[in-house]
């Protein structure tokens, strides 16, 4: 069964253009899993520095223009929870990027499999 030569660079231009979109998305995937890992060795570090200071330290927070005075405990916490926020994301970040390589690599097979299928006599 032969395909005709139209609707085979149609089917080779559709996968190319996914294979294209997947390798973006890769790029900025991978962009974002390393932003997101830079965030979170900078609040770990900042909860690092924070324990160590003595309990009745006063924090305060930037908010806009200003900064407002929190208990040591609340800092602690949201340092905390931004940090695991950040892991769960950077987690997620990673089976996005495992699922758009395997696109990537798939479409890059069918492209060669098409070709190779049209090269035989």
């Amino acid at each position: 069964m032969s395909i005709p030569n139209e609707a085979l660079q149609k089917l080779v231009h559709e996968i190319e253009t996914q294979a294209i979109m997947a390798q973006r998305e890769i790029s900025v995937v991978k962009g974002a899993i390393a932003t997101k890992q830079r965030d979170v060795r900078l609040l770990e570090l900042t909860n690092k520095e924070v324990k160590v200071l003595p309990q009745d330290t006063k924090m305060y927070e930037g908010v806009g223009r200003m900064f407002v005075f929190r208990p040591q405990t609340s800092v602690k916490k949201r340092l905390s929870s931004e940090a695991s926020e950040m892991k769960s994301d950077i987690s997620n970040l990673n089976k996005k990027l495992n699922y758009l390589e395997t696109t990537y690599k798939n479409s890059r097979e069918h492209i060669d499999q098409i070709f190779k299928s049209t090269s035989k006599p």
